[in-house]
């Protein structure tokens, strides 16, 4: 009796959720098929603790030494403020291009589209951007992976960084236009994998630990003096290297089209995978730090997590970790890319993006947008080629698309803070909410939100400009690029995309008040 009650009960719930997309003006096309580990998964491989440290790790100890440390429980509490408002909004809209809708939602049309297009935009770049990280672990395992000269030449790195990525990228695309359920197998069995290897990595290095924390957490290699702002100027750009990671988790409800019961379970995936993110990520920061031979090697700055890894555990269990770290990027560029597809499908279903109707077209057998994964891989491989010549400029894009990111986000979290202080904001009853403490958390968000896009696009040299000669586009990148992007792209939607805007009558839900919608014939007789 307990099994046609429970796919009464899936049924019920689909009803729901598809009532609740009803609500936006949707239809329901994308098939449901995603339960609350899938989106976790997402949610958690999207930030990819171990890619994001392994890739990071070098920068913050060059720049704040290991006191950096520090740095990744502050971008935590910060980030914790945006998730908890965005669980508020995943709860009443579980929608697909998450960040796009709820900009729409709260800020309207205008803010939605400009929240869209920083997101699509930063989402390409950091899909070529993760993909680059294959190049920092695959040669270190076996210098066979090195398919480009011996990686002494002055391009050689460069130009196999491109193929590597190139070639995960195609994967990523191939997996992601055959439908959400490969893709959300891979990624939750690459997850596990992730997790496992994780909590295993923490075990290993606490069992090296050669030192305390009080000297480990508080070396700052003098960094910092002589500057006006002392060690907290040097703090500031190391914690880069955590804002860097901790962001994305909004992915577990971009998903929320094809998954089931997601006014539930998205709120529950996006806590879940940025604390557990948390966590894991400071444990292995933690214990790299205490373990690590040396405190003070120069590899750190230059190896990275990785030299740590290979130093105190060995070759041979070292590279079985590093191996783990593959799998890692792999199942973050599949999430990144997946949360981009879900974003251009969003935008292209309310006719805002040129070719809309093509982008918007769900493949009726594979119940997924192929035309946006395909397009998302192109240019991904696109702007991974400019890497070969123009390493710099390139880390310069990089690191803006991560302010892009941010930006998005404050794109949801100021509007929302308006809406809750003239009383329009109202969570979904009966779901998540934060009651009394919705307005010093969503105030806290936006303070967050607006002092970390300054810091991260604050015209450092060293992160800018880092190698010579000096160039001043550069160092104000930032805001250059940003708002080339942002104001370009708005007055296109301004003078061009917004006098088409509206949902396409393929993807509109049918309603009785719909004139486009079909009548009833008249009763015979």
């Amino acid at each position: 009796m307990s099994r046609p009650k429970d796919a009464e009960g899936r049924a019920a719930e689909g009803r729901q959720d598809d009532e609740a997309l009803g609500e936006l003006g949707y239809k329901p096309e994308l098939k449901r098929t995603l339960g609350n580990f899938h989106t976790f998964a997402a949610g958690i491989s999207y930030i990819s603790i171990l890619t994001g440290t392994f890739q990071l790790f070098y920068f913050g100890v060059s720049f704040g030494g290991p006191a950096y440390w520090w740095s990744w429980p502050m971008v935590f509490c910060g980030q914790l403020m945006v998730a908890l408002c965005f669980c508020e909004l995943a709860a009443r809209y579980p929608v697909a291009g998450s960040v796009y809708n709820w900009a729409k939602k709260m800020g309207g049309p205008h803010v939605g589209w400009l929240g869209g297009w920083m997101m699509m935009t930063a989402t390409m770049v950091t899909l070529s951007a993760v993909a680059l990280a294959y190049q920092i672990t695959l040669p270190q395992i076996d210098g066979w992976f090195q398919f480009v000269g011996d990686g002494s030449g002055k391009n050689d790195q460069a130009a196999n960084a491109v193929l590597l990525g190139s070639v995960l990228i195609l994967f990523s695309t191939l997996v992601n236009a055959f439908g959400v359920k490969l893709m959300a197998r891979i990624n939750s069995a690459g997850v596990f994998i992730e997790l496992i290897a994780a909590v295993a990595l923490i075990i290993f290095l606490a069992a090296h630990i050669t030192r305390g924390p009080s000297t480990a957490l508080t070396e700052t290699y003098g960094l910092g003096s002589g500057q006006s702002l002392g060690y907290f100027g040097a703090f500031l750009t190391a914690s880069l290297a955590s804002a860097y990671v901790m962001y994305g988790f909004d992915t577990a409800s971009s998903l929320g089209e094809e998954s089931h019961n997601p006014g539930r379970n998205a709120p529950r995936a996006i806590l879940r995978a940025l604390i557990a993110s948390f966590l894991i990520g400071a444990f292995i920061l933690l214990f790299a730090l205490l373990s690590v031979p040396d405190l003070k090697a120069e590899e750190l700055s230059t190896g990275g997590l990785q030299y740590v890894v290979l130093a105190t555990l060995g070759d041979t269990i070292g590279e079985i970790f590093l191996w783990a770290v593959v799998v890692a990027i792999t199942v973050c560029v599949l999430a990144v890319q997946a949360a981009g597809i879900r974003l251009m499908f969003a935008m292209a279903r309310d006719n805002n993006l040129p070719a809309g109707s093509m982008l918007a077209r769900v493949s009726p057998r594979f119940k997924t947008p192929v035309v946006p994964a395909v397009l998302i891989g192109v240019v991904g491989v696109v702007i991974l080629v400019v890497n070969i010549n123009q390493p710099q400029i390139f880390s310069v894009i990089t690191s803006i698309a991560i302010i892009m990111i941010y930006v998005a986000y404050l794109l949801v979290t100021v509007p929302m803070l308006l809406r809750r202080l003239r009383g329009d904001w109202q969570p979904r009853e009966g779901a998540f909410s934060l009651g009394r403490w919705g307005l010093p958390v969503n105030i806290a968000a936006v303070l967050w939100g607006t002092a970390m896009s300054l810091n991260l696009a604050w015209p450092r040299a060293e992160v800018y400009n880092a190698t010579g000669p000096q160039h001043w586009y550069l160092r104000w990148g930032a805001f250059l690029f940003i708002g080339v992007v942002a104001l370009g792209g708005f007055a296109y939607y301004w003078f061009v995309q917004r006098h088409r805007t509206g949902v396409l009558a393929e993807h509109r839900v049918e309603t009785q008040d719909d004139p486009a919608a079909p009548t009833a014939p008249p009763p015979a007789g």
